[in-house]
């Protein structure tokens, strides 16, 4: 007998160390989990991400309305046969040249295309930022749905711990009985029997509730192998909406203001509009002023070091009358000496080759599109498709939600139903068990039908807590609709 009691207690002294694993470790509640997800969660890291490109596209559109200015500077040697950039004369010495030039120009008018694509990039960064918002709430809905699970998942594991707890205390009681001849052996080894299926139920729920955990853990990021565990909030202390107040319609007109879906819909349809203004203004003139400064400088490869006078060479055809008579004219004729220069001598009269060779332009210019391949033709046409096709998606989005909140709204009405019959049922299920057990123990009733009352007893808990975490994530839907957000306290 005393192997026999030993093999019955075994699988609590089993589930007792299996549920002793987290003393005293710290515990998230929903809010925590849900902040957590927003800063480490990948969806809402990427919609972040290009919530930031659309903000530098925004930039960039801001930097279109100021002045191009380009500094150029080309310095460099030339050989063989040339052209020297300071005198337009063609030499064949070896040449170090450079070239400076400053340019810069606007458009001073331009029908409005910058501003309207600075006004499209502005509607779209503030489209991206609600993007990150409708994210975030999606991920506090999923990381409450998960949460919510825990919590279902942890209060099966009490019913079926009660439940064996239940089976256990009957088993010690016929087992005395039994040994008192009071009560027959078939009775002990069916509450044995019992006894070890709704152990068998219990670790299964525990697995169940540690599996649900870990899947919350995956949504947030959480390394499997650390440390987590969440509050578990008593149920009945969740606050709950009453239904009255989240009718459809009146939960539609909300949500249509404050969900950032619509709001990033709204805003793409107005970034299109200015976009196709935009489009629009390429098929106009632009005009623009602009300028530049210049300047060279050259140097060859040979300085002169000697000038020497060779002689003198007549003119020819060239004669001056001097007091009647005819003198010809003599030209000098000299021999340069010549040798490489240095490195250094190559920049001599830089300074002076740089002033004198300083040139301005300005200057007034009227761009006229009349033909580029229907460039800005078809760019316009496509710019109107855009804008229809963003009204047709926000429609859609807009009929969308108001049938999610009417599924939502029948959903949760549908759920406090069933779980007001839940509740009958426990109710009712739980007198026919205490009858049950106080006719056993009269010995006015089997063990059998003991049991079949037992289990009904317990299949209308499992009903009644499935029902009513049913019914409160449905109700946390409608007021996530409503932008009450998601809260358990």
């Amino acid at each position: 007998m005393f192997m026999k009691k030993r093999k019955v207690l075994l699988p609590v002294i089993v589930i007792t160390c299996l549920v002793s694993v987290v003393n005293g470790q710290d515990k998230w509640d929903l809010l925590r989990c849900v902040e957590y997800a927003w800063v480490n969660n990948i969806s809402v890291k990427q919609s972040d991400i290009q919530a930031r490109i659309s903000a530098l596209q925004l930039k960039q559109a801001q930097w279109s309305q100021l002045p191009n200015a380009n500094f150029s500077n080309t310095t460099g040697m030339r050989f063989g046969r040339s052209i020297d950039p300071t005198t337009n004369q063609f030499t064949s010495n070896q040449l170090l040249s450079q070239t400076f030039s400053l340019s810069a120009g606007i458009d001073v008018f331009n029908w409005h295309r910058i501003t309207s694509n600075i006004t499209a990039a502005r509607y779209e960064a503030d489209a991206s930022r609600a993007d990150v918002e409708k994210i975030k709430n999606d991920i506090a809905l999923n990381v409450a749905t998960y949460y919510l699970q825990v919590l279902l998942s942890r209060q099966q594991v009490d019913i079926a711990k009660v439940q064996m707890e239940q089976t256990r205390s009957q088993y010690q009681l016929t087992r005395k009985k039994v040994d008192a001849g009071a009560a027959p052996e078939l009775d002990a080894l069916s509450l044995e029997g019992q006894y070890a299926n709704d152990s068998s139920n219990y670790i299964s729920a525990q697995a169940t509730a540690d599996i649900n955990l870990l899947q919350l853990k995956g949504l947030l990021n959480v390394d499997a192998s650390a440390p987590f565990d969440v509050e578990t909030p008593p149920i009945e202390q969740i606050p709950v909406e009453p239904i009255l107040q989240l009718m459809p319609e009146s939960v539609f007109g909300i949500a249509m203001k404050n969900q950032p879906a619509q709001k990033a819909n709204e805003l793409r349809l107005k970034s299109l509009e200015a976009s196709k203004k935009a489009a629009k203004a390429v098929f106009y003139p632009t005009i623009s002023v602009g300028g530049a400064l210049g300047t060279n400088f050259a140097s060859t490869d040979k300085r002169v070091t000697d000038v020497q006078l060779v002689g003198f060479n007549p003119i020819p055809g060239t004669i001056v009358n001097v007091a009647g008579t005819d003198y010809p004219v003599y030209s000098a004729e000299y021999h340069y000496v010549q040798s490489k220069k240095s490195f250094g001598q190559y920049w001599s009269g830089w300074g002076t080759q740089i002033n004198n060779n300083f040139g301005q332009n300005i200057g007034l210019s009227i761009n006229v599109p009349i033909l580029s391949g229907g460039t800005a033709k078809f760019g316009y046409e496509r710019a109107k498709l855009n804008y229809k096709n963003a009204e047709i998606t926000i429609e859609q989005a807009n009929q969308k939600l108001k049938n999610d909140i009417y599924q939502a709204y029948y959903n949760a009405s549908a759920a406090l139903e069933k779980y007001n019959a839940t509740q009958k049922i426990v109710s009712a299920s739980q007198k026919t068990y205490d009858f049950a057990t106080k006719r056993y123990e009269l010995g006015l009733l089997n063990i059998f039908d003991l049991l079949t009352s037992q289990n009904n007893l317990t299949k209308a808990r499992y009903d009644m807590a499935y029902s009513r975490f049913d019914y409160v994530f449905k109700m946390k839907v409608l007021e996530f609709y409503k932008g009450l957000g998601i809260r358990l306290k």
